[in-house]
Parts: C-alpha cells; structure tokens; sequence
C-alpha cells in the first residue's frame, strides 16, 4: 500500500456525552465519513472524507459535532505552502490535471470591499424610500440614440426587445446537469415570483420547466446542448456563452457519470456519454463570425427578443466588447475571475481572468469614449455577494447583474467545494435522487425570493442615502464612489477618486 502524504484538512470532533447514537450523522453523509461500531457503541469518523460540508453538524439533534481546521502543519515556509506541497502530492500520486469547483478562494484584492458609497446631506438631500418613490425597474437591450414622435405628437415605439427586470438582479447560468432538477426548480419559480430572470446554462431546457420562459434566458455553448428552434423560442432572451469567469479560454465538461435520464433527454446526447463542450465555438473566429450567430439566432426567433454574448473578464475585455457592441449583440455579459464553477482546472481558475470590478468599469468607459454605451447593456457577474455589491457595480457603469454561488447559498451550499464529485449533500450540485431530494424547491424558491427582496429594500436604502430614486439615475454615476487604499492606477481604471478627495 502507497504511503499517504496528506492527512485530512479538517478534524470532526463528536462530544460523546452529547452523542445519543440516533446516527443521523452516519445517514446524511453521502462521502461516508461517519460510521456505527456496536461493539464499543461509538461513531467512528473517517475524516479523509470529509469536505466540510456541514450537513452532519446541521442536522445533529444535540449538537454534538463541529468540524475544526486540522492543527497539523508542515514546516513553515513563506515559498512552499502547505497547499502547494499537498498539490504536488496529489499529481505525484495520480498523473492527472487538478480539478476544482466554486469561486476562485485565493488572497487577491476584493476591490467592492476597497469602495465606499457616497452620501447626501444638506445641499442634496437623501430621499426616504419609505415615503417617497424609489425605481428599481430597469430594461435591459439596446436603446435609440434619440427620442421619435409621431405627425401626431405621440411618441414613436422604436425601442428594441427588451428584457424588463423588477430589480436589477439576475440568476446567472447554471446548467441542469451540473445542479439538480430542484435547485433548477426553485431558481424559476424565484424568478417568476420576482420579476427578474434565471438561465439555464448550456444543459437545454427542461420540459418540465418551459412554463417558466418568460422568465427565462435559454444559453447557446459551443457544445450546443439541447439547442433548436422550441427552445430558442421558449425564453425571454438567448445568451450566446463565449466565456466564463471561472475558466477563461476553457470549455465544459460534465462526466457521464451525470448524462442519465432527464439529463441526457434534455442535452440531446446519449446516457453515459460526456458532454464536451471546446473551448472556441468552431464557427467562430472573428467579430464577424459571432455577428452571423448573433443575426441566425434573431432570425431563428423573429427578432422577437435580444441577444446576450457571455465573455469571461480578461485583461483585454473593453476591445472584446467594444466588437461585441458592434456584433448586433443586445447585452454583453462579463464574468469576472472570482466567477463559480461546477468544475474547473484548478489552476486556471485560480491564475487566469482579472477582477470583475475592473473589467466592468474599463468597458463602460470604452464603449462611452466610443459613443456607443446606448448600442449595449451590460450585465457584471463573478462573486457579487450582496447589496453592496450591486450598487457599486451599477455605479460602475452596470445596467444589472447575475449571481450565482450567492444563489446558492441561500439555497444551503456551505460552500465545501466539491460540487465536482456529485455528492452535494445538500441536495444543490448532484443529480442521485436520494441528494436531490434534500433540496425541497418549495422552501429553496422562498428562501431565494427572500434574499433578493431583503437586497431590493437596501438597494431602495442605499441609492436613497446617495439622493439617487432610480437605477437609471445611478447607472455609471461613479461620483458616488471613492476609493480606499487603492493605488492611482486602479483608481484611474475604475474611474473613481480616493475618500477624502
């Protein structure tokens, strides 16, 4: 037997005069860390297994676990870390590429968390969303250059499809396959009840779910999973996926271990067959290429409804969308490095891409220096955690954004990064019937419409402490934003000054 250079991360530890055997821990593990003796009536815990998921200390009736961080080190070394040890370990152990899921977890700046928000006082006075009337509604696709009236007055309707938001947040993709028919369930439902949109990834569409598209935004990948005309038809919006936070320049994977039953129906593919998505579309090279599957797809749905091209934020993104805008493209959606995943190379998706923040502000000044800002709305994603976040990305220069992971975890993900296995014990990133099922979408879909509410009403909070009453109003207003400990490049490119200026 091989000798086993890595102990466990994590150490669960039972107070056993809590512990009254129920073994609930033993049933709701699906990696098995837990198991009965009857000899010494004790629980035992293997903790190689264990990911720190949670769900034995959440639903343990005495409180009688915790899972603590393992004490045990190596020797100290600012160059060689113990992760970085534990790597070479791993790929010594089985020739193969690193794989991991969720956000990129590194120590890079979170600049949301270097940017304050601005308040008015005296000369212009806040507003009180109580009492006076706050806009959050906001439209996303092209808008004209000039108002339009008619011989008689009116004004004349020459607005292109658009996508009508309630609040300016979306539930960004996430493919079936990738999480569970009830975390699609409940994302829907959410979306309905909120006024706003989810998308379905690059997995198709659900049968059971097309009641929902007008709610929808349907994704088109290189893989083209689950692609033709009914399902073009059935969204409010169809996104053209050419990049993703998490993995720049990479494409999908789903094993097919995960490609059973409704998945595979729904993909279009055999059952046990993976689902390959490459990196590049192949009918796509050029601006010109991606404008002729822009222009097929408004063919194939009428020009009935606007077309969004997904780009992962990359250190020449404002050129990218600068062409994009010039595509025929409706939206233009940016992903930022911190962007989750069900599965990523690990170290693309801890080395490649550049913030979101970054990425979003130098393309609204590029296409407003262009002149083109009105031929485009964008939409930010990548790790944008809560109401903050979203104002300060709109005052960038955002016209909405998605989220994902924090979708997530309000649904109940703990975050243990380990969505790659299919054993989500919570029911989220797994497709075995017995995890599923843990998700109920009637309490998810609730749980999902709370989040977004209690982020609306601080939204409303926020913008009226600034004397700002609609969304429109803080679109790119980056005079609402200062900047603290950043350097004098990074505020260029964000195009704010430093508190105290």
């Amino acid at each position: 037997m091989p000798i086993n250079f890595i102990y466990p991360d994590y150490e669960v530890v039972r107070d056993n005069t809590r512990c009254i055997r129920c073994r609930a821990c033993e049933r709701q593990c699906a990696n098995g860390v837990h198991s009965y003796d009857p000899e010494t009536n004790f629980l035992k815990s293997d903790e190689s297994k264990c990911v720190n998921c949670h769900r034995c200390v959440s639903l343990c009736p005495t409180r009688a676990l915790k899972i603590v961080r393992t004490p045990h080190t190596f020797k100290e070394n600012a160059n060689w870390n113990e992760r970085a040890i534990e790597e070479i370990y791993m790929q010594a152990n089985s020739g193969g590429v690193l794989l991991s899921s969720m956000g990129n977890p590194e120590r890079y700046p979170v600049y949301w968390d270097k940017i304050l928000i601005n308040a008015s006082q005296v000369t212009n006075p806040p507003i009180d969303p109580l009492r006076e009337p706050m806009e959050t509604r906001t439209f996303l696709g092209k808008k004209p250059s000039s108002v339009e009236r008619n011989p008689d007055g009116s004004l004349k309707n020459n607005l292109p499809p658009q996508l009508e938001l309630e609040l300016p947040i979306m539930f960004s993709a996430m493919s079936y396959g990738s999480i569970s028919y009830n975390a699609h369930e409940s994302m829907a439902r959410a979306a309905q009840a909120l006024g706003t949109y989810y998308n379905t990834g690059e997995g198709g569409l659900h049968e059971d779910f097309y009641k929902y598209g007008k709610n929808t935004i349907v994704q088109v990948a290189s893989g083209r999973f689950g692609v033709y005309n009914d399902y073009l038809n059935a969204g409010a919006a169809i996104e053209i996926k050419m990049g993703q936070g998490a993995k720049p320049g990479i494409g999908g994977h789903l094993p097919g271990t995960k490609i059973v039953g409704d998945i595979a129906k729904t993909r279009m593919i055999p059952e046990g067959s993976d689902a390959i998505s490459p990196a590049p579309h192949h009918d796509i090279y050029s601006i010109e290429d991606l404008r002729q599957l822009v222009y097929s797809l408004k063919e194939a749905t009428e020009y009935k409804k606007p077309v969004i091209v997904k780009v992962a934020a990359v250190h020449n993104i404002a050129a990218i969308a600068s062409g994009i805008a010039r595509s025929g493209a409706d939206i233009i959606a940016i992903d930022g490095f911190r962007g989750g995943t069900g599965a990523a190379p690990t170290r693309i998706r801890d080395n490649v891409g550049i913030p979101i923040e970054l990425a979003l502000a130098s393309v609204d000044t590029r296409l407003r220096d262009e002149g083109i800002r009105n031929s485009v709305s964008l939409v930010a994603g990548g790790s944008i955690r809560n109401s903050a976040d979203v104002v300060k990305a709109i005052a960038l220069g955002a016209d909405a954004v998605y989220i994902a992971t924090g979708a997530l975890i309000a649904l109940g993900c703990h975050l243990c990064r380990s969505c790659q296995t299919g054993n989500c014990n919570w029911g989220i990133a797994t497709q075995k019937p017995e995890l599923v099922r843990r998700l109920n979408p009637d309490i998810g879909y609730m749980r999902l419409v709370n989040l977004l509410t209690a982020w609306n009403h601080e939204i409303k909070e926020l913008m009226g402490g600034m004397g700002i009453n609609s969304i429109e109003a803080l679109k790119g207003n980056r005079l609402m934003l200062r900047g603290v400990g950043l350097t004098a490049k990074e505020l260029e490119i964000l195009g704010i000054s430093h508190a105290g200026e």
